[in-house]
């Protein structure tokens, strides 16, 4: 990609001839702007900025001020030289002969029919639309000529001027918002440190309050669901003696107006028992499972006493961030060479439309000695598009298709290479007998290094398996987005079928993946048996693993929760100007949401940073208890690792009593 493409293609516009626009040292370099000959025959802004209008393109070094056909242009030359030499700087380089019949130049297109009021945008010439009381205008006249002898309607460029014009009305916004970033970054840069500030003090807290939190929760549920009860049960004996009411939904059919079976006594019936079903699960699985679910609470707690330990497990994202944000610019830079890696070709444009050559490909240097002049007359050899033919331009797709894997992998490897240092450190603390004095000094930095030099291998080949489902999904994503317009249903039933199955694949992979990395971590095996032992030793808890989950992802989602909408709200009395004391502080903006919403977003991710940490934490320390269990008795020659908290939820008392 690196030898064949040319990243110039991209960042100038090319001329009929294959020339870029504004490149340095060639005879375009103060030309830095696209002009089309006649743009009425360009469909629609997508085919302009795709090079692939059919007429004639020139590099300009300013875009068309006003209105003029090459008709009057001519006809008032030896009185108004002023308007040829103007006009003259958008007929093709060197064309200098008014004398030329109308005829023979807009046959030969060596100079535009007619030019209009135009603005540069995509360093292209654009018709400068506007609208002046609900009518479509160009420099405010509804009409123009078009240089072969009719008057037409500006509305005949509706199709190009609604696209153009949405755009540049976005270009608007967009600057308008980039002036509010540029008036409150540093007020946004307050804000994301305000998120970083109480998403570290949440998971303090959580040593203290993980338990309040969940409990609170839970019965605050069992409340709801109780009122809801209550409501069902007084609707239903409301509507008792209504006329109507004892119907059954069978007997009324299907309603499009739903409100209807709220009128039913069946409907509030049927209500009220599922939500009593409900409540008995829930109270049920509360009674039975509220040893587990002690447990993951004070799984919960330890893993903030082992974030308070080892602080600076909470910055390691940003290495992981730095690191995907290579990947992504190495992807991205190869992506763009390898979609610039196209020759130029040339294709025939003829005027005459039963031309047999046009569209057909041609070569510019030997054109001028065919027949295809003699035949077609006009006709031209002009830049089409970047392409090829060789063996190298056919399997493009092919490459960009390894480019996207190595992308996957590289940025797998970066997230498993994250998950193994953090695992490492965390299970650092918690195999340590007396924490923390036996906490090894640097545990972040030992656990990255023993990744790095040990476990290369095993996290490479884990983010491989990984990356190889994931290309297979963007290939079945890639195949729907093709076949969409298909009649065939089988096809869109089973390729539905095989994205929910790689989905469900990737997500279990995901979960081994991230199991199998702490074992690296532990015990330094490779990926298969590590990933092995952690799935079977994970079946033999299962239920301890779905009560974990569930409390820890309730917990952090409130917590990611409470952080961007506590910052959140805080962002928006300040942006509105409605707190008294720094209603003079405040920006003056044109759109407040610009920076409340990059405050809420960033504090969100912000929070995700720090808790995706104390997510692995747990995680780790889950295993790890799980391993202490089965490898410990509580014995003078076994004792157990756990912390006292643990040991008293199980009821355990270590015949050698350590200090926890």
């Amino acid at each position: 990609a690196w030898v064949h493409g040319d990243p110039r293609k991209v960042i100038y516009p090319t001329d009929s001839y294959g020339q870029f626009c504004g490149q340095k040292d060639t005879l375009n370099e103060n030309k830095t702007i696209l002009f089309y000959f006649n743009i009425l025959k360009c469909a629609s802004p997508i085919v302009l900025i795709n090079l692939q209008c059919p007429t004639t393109q020139l590099c300009v070094s300013k875009c068309p001020d006003r209105f003029a056909t090459y008709i009057d242009v001519q006809a008032s030359y030896r009185y108004k030289p002023d308007q040829w030499n103007y006009f003259r700087q958008f007929c093709k380089p060197g064309f200098n002969n008014p004398r030329k019949s109308v005829a023979q130049v807009l046959r030969d297109e060596d100079c535009p029919s007619m030019i209009i009021p135009s603005r540069p945008f995509l360093k292209r010439c654009f018709p400068d639309f506007s609208t002046k009381n609900g009518v479509l205008t160009v420099a405010n006249q509804t009409t123009f000529k078009d240089g072969r002898g009719k008057t037409r309607n500006v509305t005949d460029l509706r199709e190009a001027a609604n696209g153009i014009n949405n755009v540049l009305d976005a270009r608007s916004v967009g600057m308008k918002i980039f002036e509010d970033y540029a008036i409150s970054w540093y007020w946004i840069l307050i804000g994301l440190f305000i998120a970083m500030i109480v998403s570290l003090l949440f998971l303090v807290l959580l040593r203290f309050t993980a338990g309040v939190l969940f409990w609170i929760f839970i019965f605050g549920v069992i409340g709801i669901i109780g009122y809801g009860i209550w409501h069902c049960y007084w609707e239903y004996d409301h509507l008792k003696g209504i006329p109507g009411s004892d119907l059954t939904v069978y007997d009324i059919g299907f309603q499009t107006d739903f409100r209807v079976y709220l009128q039913l006594r069946q409907t509030w019936l049927a209500f009220m028992i599922i939500l009593c079903a409900v409540e008995v699960i829930i109270i049920l699985m509360l009674i039975f499972l509220r040893n587990r679910i002690r447990i993951a609470i004070a799984l919960l707690k330890e893993g903030s006493r082992a974030i308070g330990y080892i602080m600076s497990t909470l910055f390691y994202p940003i290495v992981t961030f730095i690191l995907i944000a290579i990947c992504i610019s190495y992807w991205a830079v190869t992506a763009v060479f390898l979609a610039t890696s196209g020759e130029p070709v040339y294709k025939v444009m003829a005027n005459q439309t039963l031309c047999k050559y046009a569209n057909l490909t041609c070569d510019p240097e030997t054109f001028n000695t065919t027949n295809v002049t003699k035949l077609c007359p006009g006709a031209q050899c002009t830049f089409a598009f970047y392409g090829g033919e060789s063996l190298y331009h056919k399997y493009i797709f092919i490459f960009q298709l390894a480019n996207a894997f190595v992308f996957l992998w590289l940025v797998n490897f970066a997230i498993a290479l994250g998950q193994c240092t953090l695992a490492g450190a965390f299970a650092s603390y918690y195999w340590a007998s007396r924490k923390p004095a036996d906490i090894p000094l640097w545990p972040l930095f030992s656990s990255f290094g023993r990744a790095i030099r040990y476990h290369t291998g095993s996290l490479a080949f884990g983010a491989l398996i990984l990356a190889i489902v994931q290309l297979i999904r963007v290939i079945l994503e890639y195949l729907d987005h093709k076949l969409k317009g298909t009649q065939n249903s089988f096809t869109r039933f089973l390729l539905c079928c095989l994205k929910c199955c790689f989905w469900c694949l990737e997500k279990f992979l995901k979960f081994i993946n991230r199991n199998a990395y702490i074992m690296i971590a532990i015990y330094g095996k490779n990926f298969c048996t590590s990933a092995k032992e952690a799935f079977f030793l994970l079946m033999r808890n299962v239920v301890r693993v779905a009560v974990l989950d569930k409390v820890t992802d309730f917990l952090l989602f409130l917590g990611k929760i409470l952080v961007a909408g506590g910052v959140g709200v805080l962002a928006f009395f300040f942006f509105t100007q409605r707190i008294p004391v720094f209603a003079q502080e405040a920006p003056t903006l044109n759109y407040y949401w610009v920076p409340l919403l990059t405050v809420i977003i960033g504090s969100y991710l912000v929070a995700h940073g720090f808790f995706s940490v104390y997510a692995m934490c747990v995680d780790t320390l889950f295993l790890c208890f799980c391993e202490d269990l089965e490898r410990n008795d509580g014995s003078t020659a076994k004792p157990y690792f756990m912390s006292a908290s643990l040991h008293r939820i199980l009821g355990k008392k270590e015949l050698s009593p350590k200090k926890a």
